[in-house]
């Protein structure tokens, strides 16, 4: 009986410490996908289908035969002014929806500071354009900005609207942040899901800027 009752202990204790190291790693699991996507809910969140090959480094592309034209976006900006996307073609646009409640978006600003001061100063035909969403004050994505050294202009989109004009498969409403890169014709040619590094937005940007 003894024996028994001893093996039962060591059974329970068994599959106690089994029990918690499973919830250690869903913990751990799921504190990294939060560090790279936010939702609303502060939930991560997947990915939307399309014409997409997703590469290595986790960016999707689209070949040049088969990209979709990128809806008009307009309206005003962060800082009060206004801005129409459709005026940019010829360039190549990076378009970035963050929200300054977001961490990965935090994260991944440098970047973007960075890379979007050094092509412009390199004289590149590359425009930045944020779309800030679910922010309830202008203030608080000013700071951001301000925060931050980011000096291209963001359209502001407290309801999500303008993520709508995008084709089916392109953007998922709860995928923040997001960054979709528009050729020179305005045509979606890369998007990616969740917070970049700068070498990821580079590899996003310097095909484009080589197309003929």
């Amino acid at each position: 009986m003894r024996i028994g009752r001893a093996v039962r202990r060591r059974q329970s204790s068994s599959r106690s410490t089994s029990g918690r190291a499973l919830l250690l790693t869903a913990v751990t699991l799921a504190s990294a996908l939060t560090l790279t996507a936010c939702s609303d809910d502060g939930k991560p969140s997947g990915s939307a289908g399309g014409n997409y090959v997703t590469g290595k480094s986790g960016i999707s592309t689209v070949a040049k035969g088969s990209r979709d034209e990128a809806p008009k976006l307009d309206g005003e900006t962060v800082d009060g002014k206004t801005l129409d996307t459709t005026a940019l073609k010829g360039k190549v646009v990076v378009l970035n929806v963050w929200g300054s409640w977001c961490p990965p978006c935090r994260a991944e600003a440098p970047y973007f500071a960075k890379v979007s001061k050094e092509l412009e100063a390199a004289g590149k035909p590359v425009a930045f354009v944020g779309i800030n969403t679910r922010d309830t004050s202008k203030q608080n994505a000013a700071s951001f900005e301000e925060n931050f050294g980011i000096t291209y202009p963001s359209l502001y989109d407290p309801d999500g609207k303008l993520m709508l004009r995008f084709p089916a498969g392109t953007l998922n409403a709860q995928s923040i942040p997001s960054t979709i890169v528009l050729d020179k014709e305005g045509r979606i040619a890369a998007r990616t899901l969740v917070a970049v590094s700068e070498q990821q937005l580079r590899s996003m940007i310097d095909p484009l800027l080589a197309e003929q």
